[in-house]
């Protein structure tokens, strides 16, 4: 196998029409604007294209680019690959190993936007974040204390 990464118009590349994976409406909604905060992420996630400029691993990247007006991306060209090998790739790219730890999230990145990150929050975790207009004492403590009955976060 050979791989050569550079700088590519999205006209070259071709969506993978066997592509499993599907994103809402919404998801790309937020991956566009993801793209167009934080361009350089782009960078540093290519798209990965077989020797024929057809997608094996950034399907969803690619249609959010399109979408956000880009006409260039960086792709690493994989060539030499067997067919089995592609498709593993392509399951493999997906597959969603692991799970959060909803203490650590809560605990350490709670006040960053991670649902506009593509996080997907069990929706009562979301509705136990603390106001921002509670009252805070002197102390800076919040009048009351909560806890998420999810995570066991406490504010």
């Amino acid at each position: 196998m050979k791989v050569e990464t550079k700088k590519v118009r999205l006209s070259e590349i071709k969506l993978n029409p066997d592509n499993p994976r599907q994103i809402s409406k919404t998801q790309i909604d937020r991956l566009v604007k993801s793209i167009t905060e934080f361009p350089e992420m782009m960078e540093l996630r290519e798209i990965v294209v077989d020797e024929t400029m057809t997608i094996l691993g950034g399907n969803m990247r690619f249609r959010a680019l399109k979408e956000a007006g880009e006409k260039e991306a960086i792709a690493k060209i994989a060539t030499g690959l067997t067919p089995e090998q592609k498709k593993e790739f392509i399951i493999k790219d997906n597959a969603a190993f692991g799970e959060w730890d909803m203490d650590a999230l809560a605990n350490a990145w709670g006040d960053l936007p991670l649902t506009d990150w593509g996080v997907d929050l069990p929706e009562d975790w979301m509705n136990e974040i603390p106001d921002e207009n509670k009252s805070i004492d002197e102390a800076g403590m919040a009048d009351t204390e909560n806890e998420c009955p999810k995570c066991g976060f406490k504010w």
